[in-house]
Order: structure tokens, then C-alpha cells, then sequence
């Protein structure tokens, strides 16, 4: 697993600026930690070799390992060739701090800049023993102090590292939270969409159908029979009043999406006045139900509901049909629906299967249940089935 980017701490700009005082702070700590342990400040030992650490300083933050190799070789020539007695450790301290702290993949810093400290120490010991005739306890006295700030070197460099990592990871998981947040906000407002979709497809659908077929009806009685007229055109007018009741309660609920609906949800006890509303003289409808339909809880109920008016609303609106049956049983553990008509298939109606179908079919999949509409009787009808299981009912 690759591991998150690490963050700049700052700008191009800023950046520039700080290597800049760095390189000046070096060449000023060199110098003054060279006069302080009693080394010789001259022109042509402490004040070149500070100098050139500095200056490559403006190059760590590209290419870290060269300039503390190449710092250390520094040291190791001025010392070597006696134009410098400083330290072997101290003066390469920014190098060592930067290489130590670089932790970008391919390009692990700290062993390096430990590698190349335990090598520098090494050489350093045995130059003093060899050329200047140290005893081992004063090559200890000596060296001991540098490899001691060398280990605080690398420990802090190790700490600025790992706080580096730990705010990349911090980013990455932030970022990470923040497009799950995105992707689950993106899902809900798609399953609104589709909720209100479904809403608005079936009431208005369904209020249209029954409208027409009340006023069809009052149309054709209005001048044999008035009574017959004025009966439906006040079915036409509950109608219309509950739709517009369902569609408040539709904007109630996108305006106020913490609060329930107010009014009466359609449901099963709602499917008898629905057969009602839809029965006409072209088509005959016959209802049959069993078992203890009061049980269903609200969501099961409202599916059934929805699923028998859009039924109804495709075979008086497509199907041509003179009769429909609709069976609705609660058995088993399920409630089981199905609407059979005597009219056109889907296949010979072609706006028969749409939005409506797939709709019913939305409602009983998120209900965990089983759904399927086609062909009935070899060709002749059409028959929708669902069958919706209902929590914490044992029969």
C-alpha cells in the first residue's frame, strides 16, 4: 500500500526563504561553534568550509543524500589536510536533519543519513587513532559527544518525520470521509428522486385515469340519466380532492423531510374504495382478500396500495379490458398481491409497460419482496404479481 503523500509545510516562496536562512544560519554556526571549542578561524580553513556547507543547503530539498554526502566529504577534506579542527558531526547538522526527515516512497532517508553518520564516526576514529596517536579513551571523549548529537539528530528529524506521515494520513482520511459523505449524499438525493418520481407518477396518473372515466361517464349519462351524471362527477371531485390532499402531503414532506406526512396514508384498507372509484360499465372489477390484513405495517401496506392503483390505472388506461381481479392475501409470512384483466397485452399496447411498471417494481424491491408483470392466459390479459414478506409475522 503506498503510503499518502506527505504535505508541504509551505510555499515555493516560503520554501526559498528558509533554506536562505538556513544556509546563512550554518555558515554563522559554523563559524561561531568553530571559535567556541577553541578552533582556528582563518580564510582558508573555517571560513571556505562554512561557506560551502551553506551553500549546498540551498539544494537539500531536491537532492538531500548528495548534499550531505558531499557535506561530509567536505568536512572530512578540511579536516584531513589540518585546515580546519572542528567538528566531524555538528557542522553537517542540517544535512543530516533533512536527509533523516525525508520519507517520500523510493526514497527512505533516515538509514541513509544513520549509514552514512555510523561511517563518518568511523572514519573519524580511526583517523584519530592512526594519525594523531589517540588512545581509544580519548578517541571516546572525543567522538562521543558527536555521536550523541548525532542520535538526537536523527531521533528529532525521526519525530518530525512520523508527525509529517501522521498529517498525510490525517488528509487521506479526511479526503477519504469527505467522498463518502459526497457519494452517500449523491445515493440519497437519486433514491428522493426516484421516491418522488414514483409519487408523482402514480397520483397523478391515477387521478387523471379515474377523472376521465367518471367524466366519460357522466358525459354519456348527463342527459338519460342526471342522477347517474351528478354520482360521477362528485366521484371525479373525491378524487381530485385526494390527489391534491397526496400531493400536499408530497410537498409537506420534500419542505419538512424530519416530520411525518399529515393526513390519512393510502394503504390496504384503502384498496376497496379504490375498486370502487375505478369500477365502471366497461369494466368490471372484483376484489378478494384474506387473512388479518390490518397486521401489515405501513410500508407494506402503502406498497400494496400503490401497486393494485397503478395496476388498475394501466388496464383502464391501455388494456381495453372488461374485467380485472385483484387478489390480496396475507399468508405464510408475506402479503401476496396479484391483478389479472381480461384485456390487451403489453405487447399490443405499447405504452403499457413504462415508468408505472418499473415503478411497482422499485417499491417491492426495496421491501425485499418479489415482483413480475406480463402476459396472462397465453397472450390475452396481463397479470402483475407481487409478494412482500412481512416482519414478525408468523402464521
Amino acid at each position: 500500500m503506498d503510503r499518502p503523500p506527505v504535505p508541504a509545510p509551505a510555499g515555493p516562496r516560503v520554501a526559498r526563504l528558509i533554506d536562505g536562512l538556513l544556509a546563512a544560519g550554518t555558515v554563522v554556526a559554523v563559524l561561531a561553534g568553530t571559535a567556541r571549542f577553541g578552533g582556528r578561524l582563518d580564510a582558508a580553513g573555517a571560513l571556505p568550509l562554512a561557506l560551502w556547507l551553506g551553500l549546498l543547503l540551498l539544494a537539500r530539498r531536491r537532492w538531500p543524500l548528495a548534499v550531505l554526502l558531499l557535506s561530509v566529504q567536505a568536512v572530512v577534506v578540511f579536516r584531513t589536510s589540518g585546515l580546519t579542527d572542528g567538528g566531524w558531526v555538528w557542522p553537517v547538522s542540517a544535512a543530516y536533519a533533512t536527509l533523516a526527515s525525508d520519507d517520500r516512497p523510493g526514497r527512505p532517508g533516515l538509514p541513509w543519513a544513520a549509514g552514512v553518520g555510523l561511517a563518518g564516526l568511523a572514519f573519524a576514529a580511526a583517523y584519530e587513532t592512526s594519525a594523531k596517536g589517540a588512545t581509544p579513551r580519548e578517541v571516546l571523549v572525543s567522538l562521543g559527544a558527536e555521536a550523541l548529537w548525532l542520535a538526537v539528530l536523527l531521533a528529532a528529524a525521526t519525530a518530525y518525520r512520523n508527525r509529517l506521515r501522521w498529517r498525510g494520513e490525517l488528509d487521506e482520511r479526511l479526503l477519504r470521509a469527505a467522498r463518502e459523505r459526497d457519494a452517500e449524499t449523491g445515493r440519497r438525493i437519486a433514491e428522493a428522486r426516484l421516491d418522488i418520481a414514483r409519487e408523482l407518477h402514480d397520483v397523478v396518473g391515477h387521478t387523471l385515469t379515474v377523472v376521465g372515466i367518471q367524466l366519460r361517464v357522466a358525459a354519456e349519462a348527463l342527459d338519460d340519466s342526471p342522477q347517474e351524471a351528478r354520482v360521477a362527477l362528485t366521484a371525479a371531485q373525491q378524487v381530485r380532492t385526494e390527489a391534491v390532499r397526496d400531493l400536499r402531503a408530497l410537498v409537506h414532506v420534500l419542505r419538512a423531510p424530519g416530520e411525518a406526512p399529515k393526513g390519512p396514508a393510502a394503504g390496504v384498507p384503502e384498496v376497496a374504495a379504490l375498486v370502487d372509484r375505478m369500477r365502471s360499465a366497461e369494466l368490471d372489477i372484483r376484489l378478494e382478500t384474506a387473512g388479518d390484513l390490518a397486521a401489515v405495517p405501513a410500508p407494506v401496506s402503502f406498497a400494496v396500495h400503490r401497486i393494485v392503483q397503478e395496476s388498475l390505472t394501466n388496464t383502464a388506461r391501455h388494456a381495453a379490458a372488461s374485467r380485472a381481479d385483484i387478489t390480496v392475501r396475507l399468508v405464510h409470512g408475506r402479503v401476496e398481491v396479484s391483478v389479472t384483466d381480461n384485456g390487451r397485452s403489453a405487447a399490443q399496447t405499447p405504452g403499457a409497460v413504462g415508468h408505472g411498471v418499473r415503478g411497482m417494481d422499485e417499491r417491492v424491491r426495496a421491501l425485499g419482496g418479489d415482483f413480475s408483470a406480463g402476459p396472462h392466459n397465453q397472450g390475452d390479459g396481463w397479470l402483475v404479481r407481487a409478494a412482500i414478506p412481512v416482519p414478525g409475522f408468523h402464521s
